[in-house]
């Protein structure tokens, strides 16, 4: 599979899980939440743009596998510039791009978030508060967690939707 090779040297923050675990676990998530195939192919490639080659790689998804599926893909990335911009700006521009973003999008945005604040969750329940370290910090990380979820209600609730909502809830509570 393309995506392992592209991402084959990146680990999940934190620990030696393979990227690709996160990936597979997204495009799980978007195949339950009733997504289609290009969904599914932009969710697998979700990161390749910002973690792997910018306007190259984006060029190569668009080769392989449309333009549909790089749009989905450019939707889903916060820069694809080296080095990135600063973190608080880049997510607020990301967050702001969710009220136009096309329901293919939202989808995809909501399956990884669902599956980074599950991981998020299992790691603090299991490691502690010293896990927000990885994330610029509890309130940072909050509030990320906490403005994208207002983001993707302002289009009505879904079953995504839903269950990001119950994790970031308990992650308030942790």
């Amino acid at each position: 599979m393309w995506a392992s090779e592209l991402h084959r040297e990146q680990v999940r923050k934190g620990g030696q899980v393979p990227y690709i675990a996160h990936l597979l676990a997204v495009t799980a998530f978007v195949l339950e939440g009733g997504g289609d195939e290009d969904e599914a192919i932009a969710a697998v490639l979700h990161d390749a743009v910002e973690d792997q080659g910018g306007a190259e790689t984006r060029a190569a998804i668009v080769e392989r596998f449309g333009e549909r599926v790089a749009e989905i893909v450019d939707g889903c990335t916060d820069s694809d510039e080296t080095p990135k911009p600063p973190w608080r700006a880049r997510k607020t521009a990301f967050i702001e791009s969710l009220a136009t973003a096309s329901t293919s999008v939202r989808l995809v945005v909501a399956a990884d978030k669902l599956h980074n604040a599950t991981c998020t969750l299992h790691d603090l329940r299991e490691h502690g508060p010293a896990v927000w370290d990885r994330f610029r910090g509890r309130e940072n990380a909050m509030w990320y967690y906490r403005s994208i979820l207002d983001a993707l209600w302002a289009f009505g609730p879904n079953r995504l939707v839903r269950q990001f909502e119950m994790i970031v809830s308990e992650l308030d509570t942790l």
